[in-house]
């Protein structure tokens, strides 16, 4: 499995190569100041490890007690003796806080901005006394300029760290400054073993078996990478992730947009129909209008027509009753209308007896008469020519009536629908009018 290095110099590359097969083993991280950032103790804590963390300020003891919950956390420095002490940060830079106040002076000679505040100081001793309870497989230490006062605060008869791990350069240099401390670990059995260029790496004599780790810089045998580059990959894959199903949704979402134009070109073309559709309804329904505007014109027109053709024969109709009605009111003031009474009367009588059927129903009732005939009979056999006569006239009596007579031609074409018995009127006037006029 590839190892992920925290550290800022590959610290904990060289120290798993060298304890990586322990188990659960414990670590002290003097000056830890990140729980992740730089951390040469991050790898080993995600691997199981636990340890103390010792870190004064404020805010990176914090991130400690967030993040790392099987470490003893301490808000304090470590120093020769227990007490307190002023720390000069630069808030600027991680990880130059350092309780030298030289290196406070350098830092402001810079131009960065220190600021001072006072921490409780102990001994590594008194911290070990509290808290380890068996083996330091590591220790490191990395306190910008204050190592040999760590260093003078620590039991190294009682307490024997596997591995020393201890910044010996002064604060952004590559100048060493191990001499002032390095007898103070050398003196306690401890070998030299290596330099990386920022930290020096001891071995305690008890732990001889460590040596072949060391001496060599960590490789690509060491099978690592930084955290940052992890980082890096890691987002590389989330954001190639998100860009995929940014293309996958920008797919969708194309594919709804084609979806949804096509059913909009559908809707489009349904409507286009429906007005097609709905304007040659309405120009079928405006010929349809004007064909019946033109058959009620018509039909206006034809009334009209008839109105004036039956006002016209109204008006004819009109004249013809006026004029009738003048020489009838003349006929009857005359005087051969009044000497012709009698004559009309005898004429009325004999048209009457001239009315179809009558003469055969009086004669058949009289000859049917039983006493009529034999009061009758003896008498036209008396007088053969009174009953040849009689015998005639009785035969022509029962023959069948006349077919009534064609109305007059006189009576204008707009009375030809009259009643034939008003017609037959209508011919005795004109006859009494003839009869007038011949006398």
């Amino acid at each position: 499995m590839t190892f992920i290095s925290y550290s800022q110099n590959a610290e904990d590359v060289l120290l798993w190569r060298a304890l990586g097969h322990v188990q659960n083993g414990f670590y002290i991280d003097v000056g830890a100041n990140d729980p992740e950032e730089h951390s040469v103790t991050k790898a080993f804590y995600d691997a199981g490890w636990r340890g103390i963390s010792i870190e004064p300020l404020p805010s990176f003891h914090q991130a400690f007690l967030d993040q790392r919950p099987r470490d003893v956390n301490l808000a304090i420095a470590a120093g020769s003796a227990d007490g307190e002490l002023t720390l000069y940060d630069t808030p600027q830079v991680r990880g130059w806080a350092s309780p030298e106040q030289s290196v406070a002076e350098l830092h402001r000679s810079e131009g960065h901005e220190v600021v001072e505040l006072r921490v409780p100081v102990r001994t590594l001793a008194s911290v070990c006394e509290e808290h380890v309870k068996g083996d330091i497989h590591f220790l490191k230490i990395d306190v910008e300029g204050f190592e040999g006062e760590v260093l003078k605060g620590m039991d190294f008869v009682r307490w024997r760290p596997w591995v020393l791990v201890i910044e010996a350069t002064l604060p952004n240099s590559r100048e060493t400054n191990h001499a002032s401390w390095e007898a103070m670990v050398t003196g306690q059995r401890y070998r030299f073993v290596w330099f990386d260029g920022l930290n020096r790496y001891y071995v305690a004599e008890e732990h001889g078996e460590l040596l072949q780790h060391f001496g060599i810089q960590p490789n690509v045998f060491d099978d690592y990478i930084s955290y940052h580059l992890d980082k890096s990959w890691a987002a590389t894959k989330q954001l190639t992730r998100a860009l995929e199903n940014a293309q996958q949704d920008a797919a969708g979402a194309h594919q709804a947009a084609r979806d949804t134009a096509e059913r909009a070109a559908r809707a489009l073309d349904q409507a286009h129909q429906a007005t097609m559709l709905a304007q040659n309804a309405h120009q079928h329904a405006l010929a349809e209008l004007a064909q019946a505007r033109a058959q009620a014109e018509q039909q206006k027109q034809d009334a009209d027509a008839q109105i004036a053709a039956l006002q016209l024969s109204s008006h004819h109709l009109t004249v013809w009753a006026h004029d009738m009605e003048a020489r009838l009111t003349a006929t009857y003031a005359s005087t051969s209308w009044k000497v012709t009474a009698p004559l009309r009367a005898v004429g009325r009588v004999l048209r009457a007896l001239r009315r179809p059927g009558l003469a055969r129903r009086v004669v058949t009732r009289v000859t049917g008469n039983e006493r009529l005939r034999r009061l009758l009979i003896p008498i036209l056999l008396r007088y053969p020519a009174l009953g040849k006569k009689v015998s005639s006239s009785l035969a022509v009596i029962k023959q069948a009536a006349p077919e009534p007579g064609t109305p007059l031609a006189a009576v204008p074409e707009e009375l030809k629908g009259l009643p034939v018995s008003v017609r037959a009127v209508l011919g005795d006037l004109r006859r009494a009018r003839g009869q007038q006029a011949g006398h």
